[in-house]
């Protein structure tokens, strides 16, 4: 329930109920950026990349059409394009034609993938552990996981709705949306 009516109070740049959007970026570019500088020294794979593979593994069949793959991963559909083909040159997705409609294309993780998105995700779940989980107590992480929900539903779509994750852990065998 928003705390007023922003039709009856609109938010001016100093106005204090800015605070907690305000600490939510710092805290998302913060954690972002050690989770990704982590995966990086460790296993040569940005957090863009290690979500995007994850994505695919949790993926039906391992693959996705490229513009939900960019809705769900936060990046253009050029972004994700080019991704892709860092991606591919490096043997762990290849792009496929897609199942439901010939003219366009999917991508598909491949086993080189899975393998590598398997050995990257102790040091991203530690991460997590580490700059985020071990910082609240349970009931901070009931209120954040409901609040959180609730602003992704009403700002998501179909697409991120249907790969929703509340447990980042790969799969050890193929992935389903539950698996998430």
């Amino acid at each position: 329930m928003p705390i007023s009516d922003p039709v009856d109070r609109p938010l001016t740049a100093r106005d204090p109920r800015l605070a907690p959007w305000r600490a939510f970026l710092l805290a998302h570019a913060r954690v972002s950026r050690r989770l990704d500088e982590e995966l990086r020294l460790e296993h040569d794979l940005s957090i863009a990349e290690y979500d995007t593979l994850l994505t695919l593994a949790l993926a039906p069949g391992r693959r996705m059409r490229m513009g939900p793959l960019a809705e769900r991963v936060i990046l253009s559909k050029s972004g994700v394009t080019r991704l892709i083909d860092r991606l591919v040159s490096d043997e762990l997705v290849e792009r496929s034609a897609c199942l439901a409609d010939a003219r366009g294309a999917e991508a598909v993780l491949t086993e080189r993938g899975m393998a590598r998105l398997r050995q990257a995700s102790p040091t991203h779940l530690r991460g997590i552990s580490e700059h985020f989980l071990s910082l609240l107590d349970d009931p901070d992480l009931a209120v954040i996981e409901r609040c959180m929900s609730t602003v992704a539903r009403q700002a998501g779509s179909e697409a991120d709705d249907a790969l929703r994750a509340t447990d980042p852990a790969v799969p050890a065998g193929p992935a389903t949306p539950a698996d998430r």
